[in-house]
């Protein structure tokens, strides 16, 4: 494909600008360059000729961040390296030998000192954000499937680049920034992350504010989630309301349609070892909430621990390993007696009356939890003897059964109790004669019994618990 010819020089006797026909020629080869076969066909002078401009219109963003009165003289030089930056960015699609040929002229390191000299300028103009933008997308098209390509772009880009685009307030930026950080990544290149915490830190600021964007939850899913040297250390560093974002993410990944892949299972008991011993550590911040000054942010970390550990328990993959966690079936019947306590000294939020707060906002921080923490339960006694005469020993199950009352903030709690009944029962004849005995003296609900699927009878003279075959109400 041969080069556009650049706009003659006079039109109707009047002299044309150089910058407006390099404009006007680069907007003809970004158009051009949207077909793939223009794309093949391209002469490598062409990216030279490319090259020299972006050179040259950047001198006056130089300028600028020298002399920030000159910031507003910016328009003509801004243009040219929005279109150098559009053409290149096409010229680099599906085309590796395109992606050679410009990165070989060192292209990706002038592309990211410029970049990090916008950041500098800190304009509010929509025409500095506009080659920001398109400076990104050339970065990241440049990379992309292209192994070459990504070592250019990550020795030039890492750490500072991410830095200072990962938080910025435009959220196009974001997203290409985040764009390229998942295209460059690989194995060997999360352990710099580890010693450049802030940047896997921001990702994961990004995905909470901007949920919609695909590339910080890709990165965190495909790349960190992987790592479990990384996700220790930044949840180590992580202010509460960080690890509450990663940690959904956690339970996404774990509760998606796909199971855990044979690669991800060892990967995933670590950070079951994380999870299960910050849980068991900090479990008992949750009964601030029943105070009146208390740290929601830090509860509702803890609440998401537990969020977490219900899914893991859930996966046949990670159970086992979790059902042995030392202190966590414990600290489970613990925490569950302190907070079903709590709720029958007055009204908190942990009472099924105390869910409004002054003023009349309903807080649904612990919305829940008293649940979860059943399940948890139930799922850790999961055909296990064990955990099951534990949870006896403990006085686990009539406190269990005491926990059934009516709660609209504890949503299937019934459900989730007659399940791990079921669990604590299940070949456990110890259990089941405790169960029978408490119904004989009182101490069990008959009713409450049969609601769950259960009920006592008599076989030669001895209790027995059966169930009923009807399960609870839906």
């Amino acid at each position: 494909m041969a080069a556009p010819r650049p706009p003659p020089a006079r039109l109707s006797g009047v002299m044309v600008p150089a910058p407006i026909q390099d404009l006007e020629a680069l907007r003809a080869l970004t158009a051009l360059f949207k077909e793939q076969r223009n794309r093949e066909t391209a002469p490598r002078t062409i990216f030279q000729r490319v090259l020299g401009i972006l050179k040259k219109s950047s001198h006056a963003v130089e300028l600028a961040c020298r002399d920030p009165s000159q910031v507003e003289h910016l328009a003509s030089s801004l243009q040219l390296i929005t279109e150098c930056f559009r053409c290149l960015r096409n010229a680099c699609i599906e085309c590796p030998g395109n992606q050679n040929a410009i990165r070989n002229l060192d292209t990706v390191g002038i592309a990211v000192d410029l970049i990090l000299l916008f950041r500098e300028l800190r304009a509010e103009q929509e025409a500095l954000l506009t080659a920001f933008r398109c400076g990104l997308q050339f970065l990241g098209n440049i990379a992309s499937r292209n192994e070459d390509s990504q070592a250019a772009v990550w020795v030039h880009a890492f750490p500072e680049l991410f830095l200072s685009c990962l938080n910025h307030p435009d959220k196009k930026i974001v997203s290409y920034s985040s764009m390229i950080l998942f295209t460059s990544l690989n194995s060997g290149r999360m352990k710099e992350l580890e010693e450049n915490l802030n940047i896997a830190i921001d990702v994961v600021n990004a995905h909470q504010k901007q949920p919609e964007s695909e590339w910080p939850f890709l990165i965190i899913t495909d790349h960190f989630l992987k790592s479990p040297e990384l996700v220790k250390a930044m949840h180590a560093k992580m202010s509460n309301q960080e690890r509450v974002t990663l940690l959904d993410v956690m339970i996404a990944k774990i509760a998606g349609e796909e199971p855990l892949s044979k690669d991800d299972v060892p990967v995933f008991l670590s950070h079951a070892e994380l999870i299960a011993g910050a849980f068991v550590a900090q479990c008992k911040t949750v009964l601030n909430l029943a105070s009146e000054q208390r740290d929601d942010e830090e509860a509702l970390a803890t609440i998401r621990l537990l969020d977490v550990l219900c899914e893991m328990t859930a996966s046949t993959d990670l159970l086992g390993h979790l059902q042995g966690h030392p202190g966590l079936l414990e600290r489970g019947i613990e925490l569950l007696r302190l907070i079903h306590a709590a709720g029958r000294d007055g009204a908190n939020i942990f009472s099924s009356s105390g869910r409004v707060r002054a003023g009349g906002d309903v807080s649904g921080v612990a919305e829940g939890f008293k649940s979860h923490l059943i399940r948890l339960i139930g799922n850790m006694c999961y055909r296990n003897k064990d955990n099951q005469d534990k949870v006896g020993e403990l006085d686990g199950i009539p406190l269990i059964l005491d926990s059934c009352s009516l709660d609209d903030g504890n949503p299937f709690l019934t459900q989730w109790a007659v399940y791990a009944i079921r669990n604590l029962t299940e070949d456990n004849s110890q259990n089941q004669d405790l169960i029978a005995k408490m119904e004989e003296q009182g101490l069990a609900d008959t009713s409450l019994l049969k609601k769950m699927g259960f009920e006592v009878e008599k076989r030669g003279g001895k209790l027995v618990l059966r169930a009923t075959g009807d399960g609870p109400p839906s």
